[in-house]
């Protein structure tokens, strides 16, 4: 994919409350695992939100840009509040977020300061 399959229109407008149903938090990757059962490449993803959400699981395709080893202990945004979805023999409860770069590879969305895990978006 070039820059330009990156690029797309602005979604439709929405209103705040809308946006508030969509529970996005901060976790911990506590352990990033390879995935070779699923078709493109993704790490399995075990990951800490605190109480009251706790460990939940994520697949993700950031296999271009990360390793496991840059993986634990990074903090993550993430989707908590989507029906889990079977992928293969596994079942990722949230949805770990990034933004494509310019091949349309995940780069993750991270902090720039230390938060507690569990935080959530606003």
């Amino acid at each position: 994919m070039g820059a330009a399959a990156v690029a797309s229109p602005a979604a439709d407008r929405i209103a705040f409350e809308d946006f508030m149903t969509v529970d996005i938090r901060v976790g911990q990757v506590l352990r990033a695992e390879a995935f070779p059962e699923a078709r493109k490449p993704a790490f399995k993803l075990t990951i800490d939100f605190g109480e009251p959400i706790g460990v939940k699981r994520s697949s993700a395709q950031i296999t271009r840009h990360y390793t496991p080893d840059q993986l634990e202990g990074r903090k993550v945004a993430a989707v908590v509040n989507f029906a889990p979805r079977q992928i293969g023999p596994f079942l990722s409860e949230v949805l770990t977020l990034g933004f494509p770069d310019a091949d349309g590879e995940v780069v993750l969305v991270g902090v720039d300061r230390d938060v507690p895990v569990g935080g959530r978006l606003f």
